[in-house]
Order: structure tokens, then sequence, then C-alpha cells
């Protein structure tokens, strides 16, 4: 057993795999006569199912219409958006978890995954890409941290000396753990049955440019973990990590020119989403 499954088993704040993402992932290739099979996927789970409903009768998404059933959901919005929505609210139970390791309060990780995931999606829409898989791999792209969260308060002294002058925390996980945060989030991701394209770009979001078939992936993420830092939504140490931002907009083909605009973008979502999932920070 690798040092990365030992950190998997031993993560006392894990929750139980979701298992539903990996079932809804796949239906994303066709969305039209799969939206049956999302309400039969859902319907089933009453925890997702009453904070979906709440989700979607909420002043954002609200159109008037009370929506009493998650069929009526999917008819009203649509697949894509109560994919978004599973998808969020699955993503809000799993990374609400205090870090201690990284310093981390309760929010600080789904404030940073929800930023990084709009941005993700925001970027991969502007280029044509799938917006959908951007938004789930940006929202996933640091459950690694959940993993070695532990393992690091008992080295707190050694990794903040790592750290204090570092661009990024991923030498420091390597020589101290022997692993870093994208290799672990890659594996609990394997480990959950979640589709490789996303297993990927989640391993890779710190060196997209390594990638193979989820080159494009990890570097929308990777852009958009660096813009989601750069507006403040980020956590613990490096509150302005940067790297691979160069190398994925190179990736994209993106100028500098156009990155305020996905922050503006992001800026004005968010502002409704910390409402909607009860953000306070």
């Amino acid at each position: 057993m690798t040092n990365i499954d030992q950190y998997i088993d031993r993560a006392i704040h894990l929750v139980p795999a979701p298992h539903i993402l990996p079932q809804v992932i796949p239906l994303l290739n066709d969305t039209r006569s799969n939206a049956i099979r999302i309400v039969d996927l859902i319907l089933y789970d009453t925890s997702l199912t009453a904070n979906m409903l709440r989700v979607c009768n909420s002043a954002y998404y609200s159109r008037g219409t009370p929506i009493e059933s998650v069929l009526q959901a999917v008819t009203l919005l649509g697949f894509q958006q109560v994919y978004r929505i599973v998808v969020a609210v699955t993503g809000a139970a799993t990374l609400s978890a205090q870090l201690k390791g990284y310093g981390v309060e309760s929010t600080g990780l789904w404030t940073h995954s929800v930023a990084t995931a709009v941005l993700a999606q925001g970027i991969a829409e502007d280029l044509g890409d799938n917006g959908d898989m951007a938004f789930t791999a940006g929202l996933l792209h640091d459950t690694g941290k959940i993993v070695l969260s532990e393992p690091l308060e008992s080295l707190a002294d050694e990794f903040a000396e790592e750290t204090a002058n570092a661009a990024t925390v991923v030498p420091a996980e390597r020589k101290l753990l022997g692993c870093d945060h994208a290799q672990a989030g890659g594996r609990l991701l394997e480990r959950w049955k979640i589709p490789d394209t996303l297993v990927g770009a989640v391993i890779y979001h710190h060196d997209p440019a390594s990638a193979t078939q989820s080159q494009r992936l990890a570097a929308c993420v990777c852009l958009a973990n660096a813009l989601a830092y750069s507006m403040g939504h980020g956590f613990g140490h490096q509150a302005l990590s940067l790297t691979g931002r160069d190398e994925a907009s190179a990736i994209l083909e993106i100028s500098p020119a156009r990155l305020p605009g996905y922050v503006d973008q992001c800026f004005e979502k968010l502002r409704s989403i910390k409402t909607l999932y009860n953000l306070t920070t």
C-alpha cells in the first residue's frame, strides 16, 4: 500500500464517498435522454433531494413557480443547471471540514473550491470546452488537502518553515509526506470511481503541461485556481499562489487581457452563491 492510500485510510475528516457523482457525470454526454436517469439517482437520496429542492427554490434559481419534485426541477431548470446544483450540494458536504494542517477554517476550502469551480467553468465555456466538467474538476481539485491535513498537523513547525517563502505547498508536502495534495486528491477520486478525465485534471492542476488527455481541463483548473487566490479566495499558506498560471494560459491560448473578465464574472456569481450555500467567508 502506498503512502497516499495509507493517508486516505487514516483521514479522520473524510466523509463517505459521494456515490452519486460517478453515476451522474457520464450522463453529461447525452443530457436529453438522461434527464429521467438523474431524477432516479437523486430521488432515492433523501438528504440530497431535500438540499437540492431547497436550493432550487431559492431566490437565485426561482422563477416564481415553487419546485416540489426533482423531475420538476429538471423540467424547469434544465439538466445542466440541476447537474451543477447536485455537484455543488455534494461538494459542500465533502469540502466543509476544518483543515488544521493547512490552517484552514471550516468554510475555507469550500469557498476556495467554489470560486475555482466558477472560474474554471467560465474559462472553459468561453473557449468552447465542457463547462460542467470544468466546474466539477474545479470543485474537487483540492480534495487531497482533506487527506493530508491530519498528518501535517504533527509536522506544523517543519511545514511552516518549508513553506515560509514558497510559492506553493507542493514541494513541502512531497518532502515531508512523500506525496502532494494533487496526487492524493487524484488517488481519492480514483477510489471514488470518478472518471479518469477528472482524476487527471486534479492530479495535474499545478502542472498541466504534464497531463495527457486531461491537459486542457487541467489548465482550466490551474488558471482558475490561481485567479481564485488572486481574488482573495485562498486560504492558509500561500494566499497568492500563482504557480502554473502562465503555463496554463499558454496551453489555453488565453492572453492576460482576458483574465479580468473572468474575475469580474466570478465576483458577481459568488455573491449569490455564498448566500445560497450559507458561505460565511
